[in-house]
């Protein structure tokens, strides 16, 4: 599949659950781009988020800050037109999950300390926003049954998902392709990781909302 030309920089994003790490790493592994994980294993505050959000909110988001700075420097300290990269996150979510989560004493703490990190972020030639409902959400992180997620619980996922929403609402920093995959598997089904595939293949400007439901194609 080497010979496809698909964009050099790659972001995707989408509430936990949904399938972001997944398809990053079939992609890379197919068109040999570089992989770029959040590496949320490495918070050794996420465990202690999911069962008392109002006490480690704050030192998770740091990490994942101090994370996001880490990787601008290995990943994209180069020219991103000779280098082609997939990531599993897109840099504007730490504010995304701090406005979520955070009071606005520390959402203001937060944005002063973020600016010393870093200050600006290179944008994806395409951003993917993998969209499901809430239900289908839980019902993959059930699935995969990583310990620190044992206390997300459906509300707090509604409210994830609302705020993805509303923050794609009206996104036009760079080209966004939106895909609802609330009933497709795109790592066990070769048909549907195709039509993901084919997807990308396409020039796509502005926005694009694609359904990849089986009634769709």
């Amino acid at each position: 599949m080497q010979e496809d030309i698909i964009p050099n920089y790659i972001a995707i994003e989408g509430p936990i659950g949904v399938g972001k790490t997944s398809l990053s790493r079939k992609i890379a592994m197919d068109f040999g781009h570089e992989l770029c994980l959040e590496e949320s294993d490495d918070n050794p505050f996420l465990k202690s988020f999911y069962k008392d959000k109002q006490n480690y909110a704050f030192a998770s988001q740091l990490h994942f800050v101090m994370q996001r700075a880490h990787q601008i420097n290995i990943y994209f300290s180069d020219n991103l037109i000779q280098r082609k990269i997939v990531a599993d996150f897109m840099f504007q979510k730490e504010d995304l999950f701090a406005e979520l989560n955070l009071t606005q004493d520390e959402l203001k703490i937060f944005k002063e300390v973020k600016s010393k990190f870093y200050q600006t972020h290179p944008k994806p030639d395409l951003l993917i926003y993998l969209q499901a409902s809430p239900e289908r959400v839980l019902e993959r992180v059930n699935k995969r049954a990583r310990s620190y997620e044992d206390h997300v619980a459906l509300e707090y996922l509604e409210r994830l998902c609302e705020a993805y929403t509303e923050f794609f609402f009206d996104y036009s920093e760079t080209p966004l392709l939106v895909l609802d995959v609330n009933d497709v598997d795109f790592v066990s089904s070769d048909t549907d990781y195709k039509k993901v595939i084919d997807c990308l293949k396409r020039e796509i400007t502005g926005r694009e909302f694609v359904n990849l439901t089986p009634s769709f194609f």
